[in-house]
């Protein structure tokens, strides 16, 4: 491990758990329900829950890069300008989030839609807007 390294990071820093239970309310976005299990000065992760047929607000998530793995469910993401870019995911499914790129999730399948979320970057992890970004 070089210096710098060894400076930023703790090797003898034990590894921790948090509980499925223990997760909190976080960063509402209406439509969605999200719940953050860490959140530490670079990385967000926890969990969102969409309900069948709904659609979120617009939003970005600033600095973050985000990931979600979706567990159940479907989740449809609108994205681009216009919002006219869509990708949709099923269960194992990856879904990746530019930082700052204005999106807005909806589930359309008939249950509730459960996703794993991870971001990593610095700032408020979500700002909701009025709209998509704006056409080309």
């Amino acid at each position: 491990m070089d210096e710098d390294t060894a400076d930023r990071h703790d090797p003898a820093t034990p590894c921790t758990r948090v509980g499925g239970d223990e997760l909190t309310p976080a960063d509402p976005t209406p439509g969605m329900a999200r719940q953050v299990a860490l959140h530490t000065e670079t990385m967000w992760s926890g969990t969102v829950d969409t309900d069948a047929g709904t659609t979120s607000g617009w939003h970005h998530h600033g600095d973050h890069d985000t990931t979600l793995y979706i567990v159940s469910g479907r989740m449809r993401l609108e994205s681009g300008p216009g919002g006219r870019d869509v990708v949709e995911a099923g269960p194992g499914d990856f879904l990746r989030v530019p930082a700052g790129a204005v999106h807005r999730e909806s589930n359309p399948g008939d249950a509730t839609s459960r996703a794993v979320i991870v971001r990593c970057g610095t700032g408020t992890p979500t700002v909701n807007v009025d709209g998509p970004a704006p056409g080309r």
